[in-house]
């Protein structure tokens, strides 16, 4: 974490639980306790999680981020739900300054 943090990666993980922590803007993720980092990506879906599918769900974070500049203390998240419908939601996630 400290490498990820020290060196401004935008980490993707399809650990969304460990990282983000239990649901949006949980305090119990690893993001959740940085003032600043520079994004998280979460790949999720109701399937195996197969090396296909995870390059198949960071094509679609890939045609959203063409569209956006910045994931400074944000949250993308791509779902696969059971009809291999996708969506995709972004939040705030940092610990809160002061």
């Amino acid at each position: 974490m400290t490498s990820i943090i020290n060196n401004d990666y935008t980490f993707v993980t399809r650990n969304a639980r460990d990282f983000r922590g239990k649901g949006a803007n949980s305090p119990s993720g690893l993001y959740a306790s940085q003032e600043v980092h520079s994004g998280l990506i979460c790949l999720n879906s109701n399937f195996v999680m197969t090396v296909e599918r995870q390059q198949y769900l960071f094509s679609c974070v890939l045609r959203e981020l063409a569209q956006r500049t910045d994931l400074t203390n944000q949250v993308l998240e791509v779902f696969e739900q059971e009809r291999r419908v996708i969506t995709l939601i972004s939040y705030d996630l940092c610990r809160p300054s002061g």
